[in-house]
């Protein structure tokens, strides 16, 4: 290490003492990496500590390491030099400086500062975005950013839906048990938005190591989520074609996720969340035509008959009796629930996330739960309810029954 290397990083310590560091760019590398490009460092709260996020920038995939200040130092180190990155920039609030190498050495030089002020470090705050697009690989590859993490104009909804579906979600992540690996699956992950986001989330803001599988019929967009998330370094992120009926769970599955499964999809994908003893299961349905479809053929006599004799309204009405009584069979195997708007995107309708929390030391009224169910279906003239058959509730006495 030279003597200017050495006082680049005595300046890069005063800094982080002085707490007036803003953020390093390292670039220029002539290292054995060859697909390195840059690494950019800022810091962070997590988990209530401080630490400093290191982001690997390379050809095709980005990594992010969070680092505690003694050891972001020797991991700086480490990278300076003839042989590693010959170019660096501190900036800080006082002076900004930097390191070149030039010439067959290095000369470090300063200049004014080119930030005024301190961005949020904190992870642990409630901000606006639950997912930066600076520095995200994935969101580039998605076409929601262009290479520099600008989000494009046409991908502003989209960009607010993830940060969106992120923000419902946050607190309840928070809260699933420690272990070493939490299992996530994604049912009908599409075009893999709002499952990428979730791994990052889970992994890189949380620091929580989870496995996310996303579940996808179409061939295409399997490949495609594939080699994005190679590209993206993300170890832990599958996709795997198939349906959501005839998925087979290799790992139980701690959190299952579906959303805009159609019509009795919903059901398969909160059946395989119920009988694999999820943690937490959210879906966000749509299309609910199976009870629709009941209501229209025994057309029952009710005092909301006179909604119901009308299409839209009889197709809203499906809707909420649809997945009121997933709540209500949710609750049966032990899950609270709670039902919450989720905007999927600014070109349709609102939708509903159906979110159920699994209660360990609670005994739910199974009884009163299932003559709660009878009575709804008698009353809206419905002969079955899928997840109720797929959960072979039909046969069971309720309160009344027994």
């Amino acid at each position: 290490m030279t003597a200017e290397t050495t006082q680049f990083l005595d300046l890069f310590r005063e800094s982080l003492h002085a707490s007036d560091f803003i953020k390093l760019s390292l670039g220029d590398y002539k290292g054995e990496e060859t697909e390195l490009k840059n690494v950019y460092v800022k810091k962070v709260i997590v988990k209530r500590q401080e630490k400093l996020s290191f982001l690997y920038r390379y050809k095709r995939r980005d990594v992010t390491k969070n680092y505690f200040p003694d050891e972001a130092m020797t991991e700086i180190g480490s990278l300076i030099g003839d042989r590693g990155f010959r170019f660096a920039q501190l900036f800080t609030l006082t002076q900004d400086h930097i390191l070149r190498y030039a010439k067959g050495k290095f000369v470090v030089k300063a200049q004014k500062p080119a930030i005024a002020e301190l961005r949020s470090t904190g992870h642990d705050k409630q901000k606006n975005r639950k997912i930066e697009a600076e520095g995200k690989l994935y969101l580039h590859q998605l076409g929601i950013t262009d290479a520099e993490g600008k989000v494009y104009k046409n991908a502003q909804d989209k960009y607010k839906q993830i940060n969106h579906y992120i923000e419902i979600l946050s607190s309840l992540l928070k809260e699933l048990p420690d272990r070493p690996l939490t299992n996530v699956v994604d049912m009908g992950a599409g075009k893999g938005y709002l499952t990428f986001a979730l791994y990052d989330y889970l992994n890189n803001v949380l620091n929580k190591p989870t496995r996310v599988v996303g579940v996808e019929f179409r061939k295409d967009l399997v490949e495609v989520c594939t080699t994005i998330a190679a590209n993206s370094g993300f170890d832990q992120l599958h996709f795997e074609e198939g349906t959501i009926e005839n998925y087979v769970p290799t790992e139980a599955i701690n959190v299952l996720i579906a959303l805009h499964a159609c019509d009795t999809a919903t059901d398969e994908a909160i059946y395989q969340g119920i009988t694999n003893n999820a943690d937490l299961i959210v879906v966000a349905p749509c299309c609910h035509k199976q009870i629709r479809r009941e209501m229209e053929k025994h057309k029952a006599t009710n005092e909301l008959d006179f909604l119901t004799k009308h299409g839209i309204f009889l197709e809203r009405q499906a809707e909420m009796v649809t997945d009121g009584i997933r709540s209500l069979i949710l609750e049966y195997f032990g899950y609270a629930t709670k039902v919450v708007e989720f905007v999927s995107d600014a070109h349709t309708p609102k939708n509903v996330l159906v979110i159920g929390e699994k209660r360990r030391n609670t005994t739910p009224d199974q009884p009163g739960i299932l003559e709660k169910i009878r009575q709804t279906k008698q009353f809206f003239g419905i002969e079955y309810h899928q997840l109720e058959r797929l959960m072979g509730l039909e046969a069971l006495p309720s309160r009344t029954e027994g």
